[in-house]
Parts: C-alpha cells; sequence; structure tokens
C-alpha cells in the first residue's frame, strides 16, 4: 500500500505548521480527521525521539521541538545527560523534560568497551530511573551484560549499525549473539542500517520481534553501504508494510525518529519524517 502524495502534504504541512514553519493552510483544515484514520496513539508502538538526532543542541532545543510536534518520549543520550550527573542534575533533567511533556524512556547507545564500562552504564541507568539501556557491548563482554541484566531486570538493546562498524551490522546478527542469553537481551532495531547491510527490516522485524525492544525509524537512498539518511517517504523502506508489521507482531515499544541528515540544520527533515510517519499510521 502506497501513501497518496496528497495525504503525506498535508501531514508534512501539518508538521511544518507545528514547527512554525508553515502559513500557507489553516491548522485546523490539514490537521482535520478523516473517519477512517487510525490515529497513531491508538497503535500499540509509541513515537519517540532518539537523543542522537539533537547531536548538536542542547536540551532545551529538543524539548520545544518535541513539544511542536507533539512527541513525548525521548531515548537519552549522554552529551545532554552525562554518564557522571549527580543525583541533582538526573532530578533537573527529569523536571525540564516533564515541563514539555516529554519522558526519557531509555538511555542510550552507550558504546561499553570493557567490564568497567558496563557497570557504569548499568548503574547510570538505574539513577537515571530507566528499564532500558540501548548499549554496543564489545562481543567478548556479552556474558557479562548477560549477568547486569539478570542483575538489574533491566531490558538491553542493542544498537545495530550496518555496514559502518564490523560489530553488529543487522538484526540477523544481534539475534545470533543473543538468542541463547537471557530474554531481555536483544535489540534496537535501526531499520535504515539494517537495510543497508543487505537485509529487509520488515521481514526482520517479523523474525526476530521477540528480541525487539526499541527502534530507531530512519528512511535511506540505498539499501547498501551506499546509503545515506534521508527524509522518512523518499528513500527505500516501505513504511506502511512496517506499521502493520509492528501491528501483527503487537510490537508495543518505542519508534523513535533518528534523524541523521543536515543535522546542523535538521528542523524540517524531521517535520516531514514525523509527518509522514504519523500518516502511515493513520492511513495503513
Amino acid at each position: 500500500m502506497k501513501l497518496s502524495r496528497r495525504t503525506f502534504l498535508k501531514q508534512g504541512l501539518a508538521g511544518a505548521i507545528l514547527l512554525g514553519t508553515g502559513g500557507v493552510a489553516e491548522a485546523s483544515e490539514v490537521l482535520a480527521p478523516a473517519p477512517e484514520r487510525r490515529s497513531v496513539s491508538k497503535n500499540p508502538f509509541h513515537l519517540g525521539m532518539a537523543g542522537f538526532t539533537f547531536v548538536n543542541f542542547d536540551l532545551e532545543t529538543t524539548l520545544k521541538t518535541l513539544k511542536r510536534l507533539d512527541i513525548h518520549y525521548l531515548c537519552i543520550k549522554d552529551f545532554h545527560l552525562p554518564l557522571n550527573s549527580t543525583d541533582e542534575q538526573i532530578k533537573a533533567f527529569h523536571e525540564k523534560c516533564a515541563a514539555y511533556g516529554v519522558t526519557g524512556y531509555a538511555v542510550g547507545p552507550i558504546y561499553m568497551k570493557s567490564e568497567a564500562e558496563v557497570d557504569r552504564g548499568f548503574e547510570y541507568a538505574k539513577r537515571v530511573g530507566v528499564k532500558t539501556i540501548v548499549g554496543v557491548p564489545n562481543y567478548e563482554l556479552l556474558p557479562y551484560v548477560d549477568k547486569k541484566v539478570k542483575e538489574y531486570d533491566f531490558h538491553y538493546a542493542i544498537h545495530l549499525h550496518g555496514p559502518d562498524i564490523e560489530t553488529y551490522p543487522d538484526a540477523a546478527d544481534v539475534w545470533e549473539h543473543t538468542k541463547d542469553l537471557d530474554p531481555r537481551m536483544g535489540m534496537c532495531l535501526d531499520i535504515g542500517h539494517d537495510l543497508r547491510n543487505g537485509r529487509d527490516p520488515v521481514a526482520d522485524l517479523k523474525k526476530y520481534h521477540t528480541r525487539v525492544f526499541d527502534m530507531h525509524i530512519k528512511d535511506v537512498t540505498e539499501g547498501s553501504k551506499a546509503g545515506r539518511g534521508i527524509e522518512i517517504g523518499r528513500g527505500k523502506i516501505d513504511f506502511p508494510a512496517l506499521v502493520r508489521m509492528m501491528r501483527k507482531v503487537n510490537y508495543t515499544g518505542m519508534c523513535s525518529l533518528e534523524f541523521e541528515k543536515d543535522m546542523k540544520d535538521p528542523f524540517i527533515g524531521i517535520a516531514e519524517s514525523i509527518g509522514y510517519f504519523k500518516a502511515v499510521c493513520d492511513m495503513a
């Protein structure tokens, strides 16, 4: 099923209005729901934002953008809340997020290259008050991570990175390295990187959904290493099929936009991407 260009343009314009960049139509007309639409809020999954999207911006800018886009969940990156934050700084962080109607639902990705870094990451997540770590541990550390998952009762979602780094290039690799470990160990399914490593992210979600604890949604220009980030709906990923699969497997986690194009000025692309994804959720 392809999303009609007319529907997409209406939803995309809605996103632009939310960010204060539109003005060629009344917001009430653009946002008026059709009777047959299925709101994203009625799906089993939730729409969020990967903190890395805002690597070049402070927390205030991040939260203002999320509020305008009506997004209420953030995967916390350490440039917004450092791993050595005090309890007072963590409290202030949560209070600031709450003022914008945003909840930090996980931390990461956190790269872990030693047992000490694993310990530090788990203790950080505990102090932040989340139950999910998006991590990238060295392969040899997986037995130790398994031990910590049992100790802390956390979900540990390994972020896959496509062909760019040797560890965890796709969903199949994460599955093979975690299938015999604690069931709370699995993956953050980055659909763009999965496609760039020659995989089908919709098929991988179906096959590995019991170990998918977080998702990074994005679109890419090619299903190869040459693929680059692009606004959702302009690339190679079949988002209507993805949404239908999330419903079919009853995926109840987060779908967090990780927008990696124009990262010094990403706001129009973010609005277009969120608008398109919401339209897909309404119409698919």
